[in-house]
């Protein structure tokens, strides 16, 4: 019997979710991938298996008007496709493991609390990766939940680049910097040690350009420094998130403007980044073709600030060996990897430009002095990696317990 791992990402009104087979000696194939949508609108199925034509499947407002309620079709649905059975274990991304945690874990009552006290931090994105984990906690308590975190691979900083200048009561509270989509530069890791193992090793700018957007440092493999902070409102400007921010201007949105905490929560995550300087729009793919100043603009900060946060992070290291795009922008904008490695030449980068063009792996020049890729990131099969890991380790556990 094929064992099978699911992988969750929950948001406010969606459900993503892989399903992938584990094979001989361990080899994860993802076997499908879908999304519920619309959740308590107009909700919708739509998900591929094993590339074939796409499914769909709507339902009425009233029969999907909670995550609870989806995580009930994504069950229905992929029992379908696995005979009848339940997944052998689920691996969910939850966005942040605070300071308690810096690897993945099986979930408990006790984790799942422990997560809870971090939703501050997270507003946006921790109340809803953490509401299937409680469905299939009270539904399903036997069923192996592993927490996989986008802090975690960024926890292993040196203090001074973690910390604030600010009294050590909060440090000790857990007021530091963390770092975000940990698994997504964890798979980079992972796959530049694959194209380029000497690369690899030696000192790389990853820049994580989507709806979200940050940059990380990576030293032989590990992650030394990050754009993002204590939240996911720092560094890289993004789609309607400002990024990095005077906190005076927070005090002036306060005092002169009268907005409350909640009011400026929901300005900072939903009115800023390319929608607030565009005036236009979030996504890159509208703003590109626009003939708007506006548009051009939000593109040029956008560019202008990868630019200066790569010379942070190229500080950081001490030098830089290699530049590696992914993600959404980061994958499927030629002309935003271009301007930002025209800008970035002063480093001895030089782009190919019609390798650029269709997107190739390596994009610069053989006599590049800094090596640039396009590296697809797959935060979701790092998740079923982690999870199958724990699915052997609790398997190993047991049977000692049996053997004792």
């Amino acid at each position: 019997m094929t064992e099978t791992i699911l992988v969750v990402n929950a948001g406010s009104s969606s459900i993503k979710f892989q399903l992938f087979d584990v094979g001989a000696y361990d080899r994860l194939k993802r076997r499908l991938r879908g999304q519920i949508e619309g959740v308590g609108t107009r909700p919708r199925l739509l998900a591929n298996v094993n590339g074939d034509t796409p499914v769909e499947e709507t339902w009425p407002k009233a029969e999907v008007s909670n995550v609870p309620a989806a995580l009930d079709k994504v069950i229905t649905f992929l029992r379908k496709q696995i005979g009848g059975r339940m997944p052998t274990a689920v691996g969910h991304r939850v966005v942040h493991g605070g300071p308690d945690y810096s690897a993945p874990v099986v979930v408990t009552d006790a984790v799942v609390n422990r997560l809870e006290r971090f939703v501050p931090l997270a507003p946006l994105h921790q109340p809803n990766n953490l509401a299937p984990i409680r469905v299939i906690l009270e539904r399903q308590p036997r069923m192996l939940q592993v927490a996989c975190f986008d802090t975690a691979f960024h926890r292993g900083h040196p203090e001074v680049a973690d910390r604030y200048a600010i009294p050590e009561p909060l440090y000790e509270e857990g007021v530091c910097r963390y770092g975000f989509h940990g698994l997504s530069y964890e798979y980079i890791s992972r796959r530049l040690g694959e194209i380029a193992p000497q690369t690899a090793k030696g000192r790389v700018v990853v820049a994580h350009l989507g709806s979200g957007a940050s940059m990380c440092a990576l030293f032989d493999g590990k992650s030394v420094e990050s754009t993002m902070g204590f939240t996911a409102l720092d560094g890289l400007p993004m789609g309607t998130r400002p990024g990095q921010l005077d906190a005076g201007i927070v005090l002036y949105l306060l005092s002169e403007k009268g907005m409350s905490a909640k009011a400026i929560e929901r300005f900072l995550y939903n009115d800023c980044g390319l929608k607030g300087l565009s005036g236009i729009s979030n996504d890159v793919r509208e703003l590109l073709p626009s003939a708007d100043p506006r548009a051009k603009l939000a593109l040029e900060y956008f560019v202008y600030r990868i630019v200066l946060f790569t010379g942070m992070l190229t500080a950081a290291m001490g030098g830089i060996d290699a530049f590696v795009f992914t993600a959404g922008i980061g994958e499927n904008a030629p002309a935003i990897r271009e301007a930002v490695v025209r800008r970035l030449s002063w480093l001895g980068l030089k782009l190919a430009s019609q390798a650029n063009a269709k997107g190739e792996q390596l994009i610069s020049r053989e006599r590049s002095r800094v090596a640039c890729y396009v590296i697809p990131t797959d935060e979701e099969l790092m998740i079923a990696s982690h999870t199958l890991q724990a699915l052997r380790e609790r398997a190993s556990s047991q049977l000692k317990e049996r053997r004792a």
